[in-house]
């Protein structure tokens, strides 16, 4: 089993279903209300573990109903939970989601705990660093911890993936030191000023993140794939067909699980294509970390579509 270190977001999703987003000042009438773990990096730590992955998680929660909760969650997804550590006095996180009748979302988070995830926290985790065989880090907390976890986990050579999401803006020095990055189209633009519409525009930008040091580019396309980088060829691994009822959480999907595929020995295209699947189960279902499949759901559907 392979050791997976997270480092990252942890909030609770408030969703809820709406005919359509509302307009400034306009109040829809929705439904139905669903409430349950979410953030970033609890996400991806849940597709981690439940893809096989013995995983650590690296967070901060709030002294309150919520935060007990998060505990509760991840300790019944097998994930250890030695250094989600409790603020306190900012509350857990909370994230407000919109899910329309196309199943588009619109998220508003209030990063609460996890956002004062500090250095400190960081390093106290790292015989976790130590022992890991790959260390997944998003950009939904302060830029003090995911900066110091790129770090730790650079100086312990330790294989990094990065996901840029939500976009903040990291040094030079941090980048270069990733060995994966997982953006999506607009995050890709975000990072090298390419508006990604095409192959030719997405292999552009991919060559424009490789320039920055990343040896491993893979740019998330939704339904479409993954175009993959490596540092010589550039492709798309397609995507998945399926029946889509809330992609909130997709890119998480991809991303806990890829970070368990390629730690456990997957060529870089195979790992990608096994993410994809994942990606695309986590669609299927309302929710974020609730909707990650299951190992052997992932392994059942890609027998069914090899069939």
């Amino acid at each position: 089993m392979v050791n997976v270190v997270v480092v990252g977001s942890y909030v609770v999703d408030l969703m809820s279903r709406t005919p359509h987003m509302p307009k400034p000042g306009e109040t829809v009438l929705g439904g139905p209300f669903r409430m349950g773990p979410g953030g970033k990096g609890g996400n991806q730590a849940v597709s981690a573990a439940r893809q096989g992955a013995n995983v650590t998680m690296v967070t901060k929660v709030g002294k309150d109903l919520f935060g007990e909760d998060a505990i509760r969650n991840f300790e019944n997804e097998r994930i250890i939970t030695s250094h989600v550590t409790t603020h306190e006095t900012e509350a857990t996180g909370a994230a407000l989601i919109a899910v329309d009748t196309e199943s588009e979302n619109m998220i508003v988070v209030a990063l609460g705990a996890c956002g004062k995830l500090s250095r400190d926290d960081v390093i106290q985790a790292q015989q976790s660093f130590a022992d890991a065989d790959i260390v997944l880090v998003q950009l939904e907390t302060s830029l003090e911890a995911i900066e110091s976890t790129i770090t730790l986990a650079n100086d312990m050579s330790k294989p990094i993936i990065l996901n840029p999401a939500p976009y903040q803006e990291l040094d030079q020095e941090s980048l270069s030191k990733v060995s994966y990055i997982t953006p999506n189209e607009t995050e890709a633009e975000f990072l090298t000023g390419v508006n990604i519409v095409d192959e030719k525009s997405v292999h552009e930008a991919a060559l424009a993140l490789s320039d920055k040091g990343i040896p491993n580019v893979l740019i998330t396309l939704g339904k479409k794939g993954c175009y993959v980088y490596d540092g010589k060829d550039g492709r798309t691994i397609p995507g998945f067909a399926v029946e889509a009822i809330d992609t909130t959480g997709a890119g998480d999907a991809f991303n806990g699980a890829f970070a368990t595929f390629i730690a456990e020995g997957y060529s870089l295209d195979d790992a990608v294509y096994r993410a994809n699947a994942v990606a695309a189960l986590s669609v299927t279902k309302l929710g974020t970390a609730p909707a990650m499949p299951q190992k052997d759901e992932v392994d059942n559907f890609l027998q069914r579509v090899k069939a």
